[in-house]
């Protein structure tokens, strides 16, 4: 049988943010009976749950459902790790990468969890100062490594859409903990995260 992913949606929420999408589509003078918009409010009440389901998902139960015994000790990087998120100020998107360090103490976790880690809190109505100690201090509390590093780069839509209008604005966001508060030991992850050590195609 072939692979099959399925979405699910709580039917009551959906109802409720049909309901309220329909009323604001007509709010700024559409007719939500228009042909092209008549699947609107429940495309918009389906997309929106995607895009917040963090609120439903725990870190800490994904670092430790692959939490292993080893002694290793040097730094473990994941780095561009793509993200998209919604800036709680305006609800639009803000998106971008992130690049998240540790460096164990006797404990590791699986890397792909790392990405899910980013994910559980980017997906959720968030401001990027925010986001960027949730991912640092789940992963500092359930691994308990000798530190964690993490910087996001991000642009966002309130601001390339909408007031100053500023396309090419990047926020970069960092915080450590830990080793990582060493000026070594963060300078080194810095020149790891900027370097291209495997040749992109």
């Amino acid at each position: 049988m072939a692979y099959k992913k399925e979405e699910s949606f709580d039917e009551k929420v959906t109802a409720g943010l049909i309901e309220n999408y329909r009323g604001a589509i007509e709010l700024l003078g559409e007719d939500p009976e228009r042909e092209g918009l008549l699947k609107t409010p429940e495309r918009m009440a389906k997309a929106m749950q995607y895009l917040t389901q963090g609120y439903g998902l725990d870190a800490k139960a994904i670092l430790n459902g692959a939490k292993f015994t080893e002694a290793y000790s040097e730094m473990v990087i994941v780095k561009d790790i793509e993200l998209y998120s919604m800036c709680e100020h305006h609800m639009l998107p803000f998106f971008g990468k992130a690049h998240v360090a540790y460096i164990p103490n006797g404990y590791i976790t699986g890397l792909s969890k790392i990405a899910r880690v980013v994910d559980v809190f980017s997906r959720r109505m968030q401001v990027q100062e925010r986001l960027t100690h949730q991912i640092l201090d789940a992963i500092q509390e359930t691994l308990e490594p000798q530190g964690v590093a993490v910087v996001i780069e991000a642009q966002h839509l309130c601001m390339m859409m909408r007031g100053v209008s500023k396309q090419n604005s990047v926020t970069t966001t960092s915080a450590f903990s830990g080793q990582f508060e060493h000026a070594a030991t963060r300078a080194e992850f810095m020149k790891l995260i900027s370097s291209d050590l495997i040749s992109r195609r």
